[in-house]
């Protein structure tokens, strides 16, 4: 076996067992559950989705966006969801103006309406934007989800419900995070489709 063969074998195996973890985890599921029902019953009531990350979780806030938006397996009506990653002009001048600190929080202010969702995405769950974009959300009535390692940071407080993954490595705790958002848009899309789970 090459040594890249083995690092395959190696990270695949790690993969697996960061899955398993979570997996024979009961408390794991049942917040996988609950956040796939809020943000399922968001939508069902003409609500829509705000994501938000840093770095390789802007990527998935953008990534699971356009699986409600465009389809995730079936073809449907387009389902309302918004990354806030994504707006080079808007990101740059609240950074710019008014700090780093309320690159999302301030498109929530603009965007979020009671009843909605935002999907608060950060590994270590310590990122001073997300947990601020936490905070304006609840202060506008927005129910929150937060996606994150381990510990949770301090995402505890802030969060309707917290999925913590069991894994404290970044790439492995996202990895789990993608799964999670798929489920959260195959059950949206079921929904949509008059699909049974």
């Amino acid at each position: 076996m090459t040594d890249y063969a083995a690092r395959a074998v190696r990270d695949l195996k790690t993969s697996r067992d960061v899955f398993d973890r979570a997996l024979a985890d009961p408390s794991f599921i049942e917040q996988v559950a609950r956040a796939t029902e809020l943000a399922t019953g968001a939508l069902r009531a003409g609500k829509k989705i705000l994501f938000a990350g840093n770095g390789g979780s802007a990527a998935d806030a953008q990534h699971l966006a356009t699986e409600l938006v465009v389809r995730f397996v079936a073809n449907r009506a387009a389902l309302p969801a918004i990354a806030l990653t994504t707006d080079s002009s808007i990101m740059t001048a609240i950074g710019n103006d008014l700090g780093f600190e309320q690159l999302f929080a301030r498109q929530i202010a603009a965007l979020g309406q009671a009843g909605d969702v935002f999907v608060a995405i950060s590994t270590s769950g310590r990122s001073a934007n997300i947990l601020t974009a936490c905070r304006e959300a609840r202060e506008r009535k927005l129910s929150v989800i937060g996606l994150t390692g381990a510990t949770g940071g301090s995402m505890g407080e802030l969060c309707d419900v917290l999925v913590r993954v069991p894994s404290d490595k970044t790439a492995f705790v996202q990895q789990v995070h993608i799964a999670v958002g798929h489920i959260i848009c195959a059950a949206a899309e079921d929904e949509a489709t008059g699909t049974s789970a």
